[in-house]
C-alpha cells in the first residue's frame, strides 16, 4: 500500500461518525456471535440426539438382544432335556422361551428402526432360529412323553450344528450392538468437547468485545469529550483565547469545530460589546453632566427666572389697576395681554418643576390608603366640581407602597382632565375602577366628555403636547405627561382605551410595591431640587 492510499484509507476512517462506528461495531459482533451461536446450537442439538440414541436405542437394544440369547438358550436347554428324557416339565422353559423371543424380537424391531445393519443382524438370529426350531425343537417337543427321544438321538450333530449357527448369529449381533454403543459413547464425547470449546471460545469473544467496545469508547467518546470538556472549562474560566482542538469521531470533531467558532465569535462579540461599553460609559458620563446641567437650570428656573417674573407680573398687574382706563383701548388690551402671559409663564414654569421633581423629590415611599388619597384630591378640587355640576364615583380602592405625593398629583390631573374636557351643556360624569391583574393593580378612569380621538391616544403623554388651543381649554400640556411619568416611577403603565367611545377611559397600572429601581434611586435628591421655591 502506498503513502497516498493510506492516507486516504485514514481520510475515509477519519470521517467516520460515532454512530457509524457504533453500528459497524455492533453488526460485526451480532455476525460473529450469531455464527458462534448457530454453531453451539447445533453442537447442543447433536450432543443432544447422540445421548438420546445412546441412552434409548443402543444401550436397551444391547441388553433386549442379550435378554433374547437368554430365551433361545432356555428353548435349547428344554429341548435338550425332554429329547433325553422324555419328562413333559422340560417342554415349560421352551415355551416361555419362544415367548420371551417373540417378545424381544418385537422390541428389537422397534429399537432398531431405520438401522439397517442391526435389522439384518436381528433378521439372521430369527433365520436361525426359526431353522433350528424347525428341524429340532419342533419335531422333538412333539415326540409323546415318557421315553427319551429317538428323533433327538437322531438328529444331534445337526442340532448341534444348527444351534451353533444360532449362536453365531447371536454373537454378531451382540457385537455389533456393542460396537455401535461405543461408536456412540466416543461421539459424544467428542461433541461434548466440541461443545465445551465452542462456549469457551463465545465466553472469551464476549470478553474480547467487551474490552475492544469499552476501549473504543474511551479512545473514541470518552477521550475526545473529556478534551472537549476541558477545552470549554478553559474558556468558561475567562481564557476565550484557548483554542479547541479537533478530535475523535467525524461528528465529535465537527462539534468541537462549531464550539471553537462559536468561541471565536464569543471573543468577537466580547470586543465589540466592551467598545459598546465604553461608548456606553461615556454617553452615561454625558447624561451625567447634562442631568446635573438640568439640576442646575431647575434651580435656576425655580429661583433665578421666577423672581424676575413675579415682578414683571407685579408691576404688570400693578400698571393694569393704576392706569386702566387712563390710556387708550389698544393701550389697555397691550397691558391684558402682558399680565395674562405672565401668569400663564408662572404657571408653565411651576408645572415644569413639578415634572422634573417626580421620581427625585417626591419619593416617600409608605402605605398609602388610595380612597383617602382620592377623596383627599377630591376635597381639594371641589370648587370647579361643584361649578361643573361633575358627579365623581368610585370602586373600593386597595392600599399601596407608594408616594402619596405623587399619586395625589395623579388624580388630580386624571379627575381635573375629566372634568375640563366636558360636553358642551352636559354635566360630568366621572367613575374610577380598580381590579387585581395578577402582580399588579389597574385602575380606569371613565367619563362622558369629547373623548380622545385613537390617532391622539399616544400623543396626548408627551409633555407639551395639546390637542386644543388654549382658548378653548386651558392648560400647559403637561398633565398626562406627569401621570404617565408618575405610573411609570411606581412601575406601570398608561394608556387610552381605544374600545371606548362615549366619551374618555384612561387605563393605568400601579405595583403594589416600589420597583427596585425606584427604590434604589430613593436617596438620591439634589438639594436645588429640596428646596421650595420661592
Amino acid at each position: 500500500m502506498t503513502g497516498d492510499e493510506r492516507r486516504s484509507r485514514t481520510r475515509g476512517l477519519s470521517a467516520w461518525t460515532t454512530r457509524r462506528w457504533l453500528r459497524v461495531g455492533v453488526a460485526a459482533s451480532l455476525v460473529v456471535l450469531t455464527l458462534l451461536g448457530v454453531t453451539g446450537a447445533y453442537i447442543l442439538n447433536r450432543t443432544g440426539t447422540i445421548s438420546r440414541e445412546l441412552v434409548d436405542v443402543r444401550s436397551p437394544a444391547l441388553t433386549v438382544a442379550i435378554r433374547l440369547e437368554a430365551a433361545v438358550l432356555n428353548q435349547e436347554t428344554g429341548i435338550r432335556g425332554y429329547g433325553l428324557t422324555g419328562t413333559r416339565d422340560f417342554v415349560t422353559p421352551y415355551r416361555q422361551g419362544v415367548a420371551e423371543e417373540k417378545e424381544n424380537t418385537e422390541r428389537l424391531t422397534e429399537l432398531l428402526k431405520g438401522d439397517s445393519g442391526g435389522l439384518k443382524d436381528l433378521k439372521a438370529v430369527q433365520d436361525a432360529v426359526r431353522t433350528w426350531q424347525r428341524r429340532i425343537a419342533e419335531p422333538v417337543a412333539a415326540e409323546p412323553p415318557g421315553a427319551p427321544s429317538p428323533l433327538a438321538t437322531e438328529r444331534a450333530a445337526e442340532g448341534k450344528a444348527a444351534f451353533d449357527e444360532v449362536r453365531t448369529a447371536l454373537g454378531n449381533q451382540q457385537e455389533h450392538l456393542r460396537a455401535d454403543r461405543v461408536r456412540a459413547r466416543d461421539e459424544l464425547m467428542t461433541t461434548m468437547s466440541v461443545r465445551n470449546w465452542v462456549f469457551s471460545a463465545i465466553a472469551v469473544l464476549i470478553v474480547v468485545l467487551t474490552a475492544l467496545i469499552f476501549e473504543g469508547l474511551r479512545r473514541g467518546i470518552n477521550r475526545p469529550l473529556e478534551r472537549l470538556g476541558a477545552d470549554a472549562r478553559a474558556i468558561s474560566g475567562g481564557n476565550f483565547d484557548h483554542p479547541i482542538t479537533p478530535t475523535g469521531p467525524a461528528d465529535l470533531r465537527r462539534l468541537s469545530v462549531e464550539i471553537d467558532f462559536m468561541r471565536r465569535r464569543l471573543v468577537r462579540e466580547l470586543a465589540s460589546s466592551e467598545e459598546t461599553r465604553l461608548r456606553l460609559d461615556a454617553q452615561a458620563a454625558d447624561l451625567q453632566r447634562s442631568n446635573a446641567e438640568l439640576e442646575q437650570f431647575a434651580y435656576v428656573a425655580s429661583h433665578d427666572l421666577q423672581e424676575p417674573l413675579r415682578k414683571v407680573s407685579s408691576f404688570t398687574q400693578l400698571l393694569q389697576r393704576r392706569y386702566g382706563g387712563q390710556l387708550d383701548s389698544r393701550a389697555d388690551q397691550y397691558i391684558d395681554f402682558a399680565v395674562d402671559g405672565a401668569n400663564r409663564m408662572q404657571v408653565l414654569i411651576n408645572d415644569l418643576l413639578d415634572f422634573s421633581r417626580v421620581g427625585r423629590v417626591h419619593n416617600a415611599h409608605q402605605s398609602v390608603d388610595l380612597d383617602k388619597v382620592l377623596e383627599g384630591t377630591l376635597s381639594s378640587m371641589s370648587v370647579g366640581i361643584e361649578e361643573a355640576g361633575a358627579t365623581i364615583t368610585h370602586d373600593p380602592l386597595p392600599t399601596l407602597v407608594a408616594d402619596p405625593t405623587q399619586l395625589g398629583m395623579l388624580w388630580q390631573n386624571l379627575i381635573g382632565n375629566a372634568v375640563k374636557f366636558r360636553r358642551p351643556g352636559e354635566a360630568p360624569k366621572i367613575h374610577v375602577t380598580a381590579a387585581r391583574e395578577g402582580e399588579l393593580w389597574r385602575f380606569t378612569v371613565t367619563d362622558n366628555g369629547i373623548g380622545i380621538a385613537p390617532e391622539y391616544a399616544d400623543k396626548i403623554f408627551v409633555i407639551f403636547q395639546r390637542l386644543h388651543t388654549k382658548d378653548a381649554y386651558a392648560g400647559s400640556g403637561i398633565g398626562l405627561a406627569m401621570c404617565k411619568k408618575i405610573v411609570e416611577f411606581h412601575g406601570g403603565t398608561i394608556g387610552v382605551d381605544p374600545e371606548y367611545r362615549d366619551g374618555a377611559r384612561i387605563t393605568f397600572t400601579l405595583a403594589p410595591q416600589p420597583p427596585e429601581a425606584a427604590a434604589a434611586s430613593l436617596p438620591e435628591a439634589t438639594r436645588a431640587d429640596a428646596e421650595p421655591a420661592r
